[in-house]
């Protein structure tokens, strides 16, 4: 808790393009997520399958390790770094390593548990930065993207 003496930071909302371009890149999530509920069952034991589940689960890995990665460009911008955001930075990156060496359904599980877990931890550590107001949408963000992971997997 601050100080009353202690000069509160603005808080740093969500700008427009960031606000279009994360919406954008759900698409992914969504498209990958329902190609695996609308493929036909006879392409089911084919190689359009398997390229489906294969690009939806590069794309959450790609994902889960960029959100590991704003932790470090928060710690960067402390002016007395801790260790702690380097830290759990990442971790994201090794949860989506090992979620792409494992067969598609079950890698999709661990990056959907893998997002929701960014999340919990966005909700302790942005407002300490200045960035609660991002939270909403972060929520909205890994609500969709978690749940198309998870929809998928359960497709397989």
């Amino acid at each position: 808790m601050p100080s009353s003496s202690s000069p509160v930071a603005a808080p740093i909302l969500p700008n427009p393009v960031a606000l279009k371009l994360a919406h954008a890149g759900l698409a992914p999530f969504v498209l990958g997520a329902l190609l695996t509920m609308l493929i036909p069952a006879d392409l089911h034991e084919g190689a359009v399958l398997d390229f489906v589940f294969h690009g939806l689960m590069a794309y959450a890995a790609l994902i889960v390790s960029f959100l590991g990665g704003i932790h470090w460009g928060l710690g960067m911008r402390s002016s007395v770094p801790s260790p702690v955001p380097f830290a759990w930075g990442v971790m994201p990156s090794l949860a989506a390593w090992f979620a792409m060496l494992l067969p598609a359904h079950a890698g999709l599980i661990i990056a959907g548990l893998s997002l929701v877990a960014c999340y919990l931890v966005d909700r302790r550590s942005y407002p300490a930065h200045g960035l609660g107001a991002w939270l909403t949408l972060r929520f909205r963000l890994t609500l969709v993207a978690s749940l198309s992971c998870f929809l998928a997997a359960a497709s397989y």
